[in-house]
């Protein structure tokens, strides 16, 4: 359902969000998710990993081919987003006509009038 040049583009735009980066922020103050952290960054196999990825931000060759490929994949993503969102305001918009016809209609009953004059009206 959700593609990672999706997920992608989604993080990208919560990034731009004041309100995401506060929440973003009281997270990475949190005492539990700085020992978090730092459990992360002592393993051996993240500590491996950030070696291999400064070596190759050496190569500038490889840094645009890396570039170019992340424009892309957030090009993409973001059209499968803007897709998606568009999707599912059409299916909420459906969702509620659907309710809407399947609620029970509220038949007035109109008062019944007599049609014929009371008797015994004034006399002369």
């Amino acid at each position: 359902m959700f593609s990672n040049n999706m997920m992608l583009a989604q993080l990208l735009q919560d990034m731009q969000d004041p309100e995401m980066m506060r929440e973003a922020q009281k997270m990475m103050n949190d005492p539990a998710f700085k020992e978090r952290m730092k459990q992360v960054t002592e393993n051996d196999a993240f500590k491996t990993s950030m070696e291999n990825t400064q070596e190759m931000m050496k190569d500038k060759d490889k840094v645009k081919e890396l570039e170019d490929s992340m424009k892309k994949r957030v090009e993409e993503g973001s059209k499968e987003l803007e897709d998606f969102k568009k999707k599912s305001a059409e299916a909420e918009e459906e969702e509620k006509k659907n309710k809407e016809e399947m609620k029970p209609k509220n038949k007035t009953m109109k008062k019944k009038t007599s049609s014929k004059k009371k008797k015994g009206g004034k006399k002369k």
